[in-house]
């Protein structure tokens, strides 16, 4: 079975773009384990309850096939949190997927994970990947190798079905 860890903020995620990749892996057949800054309740922008089996610092990376982090105005929390970068490189570095949505893929930028690579992201980041050596793409969902970007709440569900078909669900 593969095992997949998505990454909440603890407050304001996108509820969508938790709920609708979430529902898509587990249909599909994944495992999937929800970490944030701390283990217990996370609250989304529209009310969605997400309980974090684990804080981000305490996921082994070893465990895991892919690692997804979702938007939302609270993912910006992760944008320079080590913990969060070193989570992304060691999925990367093992062949494993690594995807985000929404402001979330300035979290890979930041962890050097999209130089080189075309993303999308919500239009607010364009800069910002683009500053951090990704090639900027105004579609709804990139793959780009075994990295998968998407650009918000509207793209959540082909998001999903994008990781899963990277996982051979």
């Amino acid at each position: 079975m593969k095992r997949v860890v998505m990454v909440v903020a603890p407050q304001q995620f996108r509820d969508e773009e938790y709920e609708h990749p979430r529902e898509v892996l587990r249909a599909r057949g994944a495992e999937v384990v929800t970490a944030s800054t701390h283990a217990g309740e996370c609250i989304g922008r529209f009310g969605a309850k997400a309980q974090a089996d684990a804080a981000i610092g305490e996921v082994d990376p070893e465990e895991f096939d892919a690692v997804v982090f979702v938007g939302g105005a609270g993912s910006a929390v992760y944008f320079d949190d080590e913990r969060a970068h070193e989570l992304a490189r060691s999925i990367a570095q093992r062949g494993g997927v690594v995807a985000a949505i929404c402001i979330a893929p300035s979290t890979l930028a930041h962890a050097g994970l999209l130089r080189g690579r075309r993303a999308t992201a919500y239009p607010t980041q364009k800069d910002d990947l683009v500053a951090h050596g990704a090639t900027w793409s105004d579609g709804p969902v990139e793959v780009d190798g075994r990295i998968i970007t998407a650009n918000g709440p509207d793209a959540a569900r082909a998001f999903g079905e994008a990781v899963a078909d990277a996982l051979g669900l």
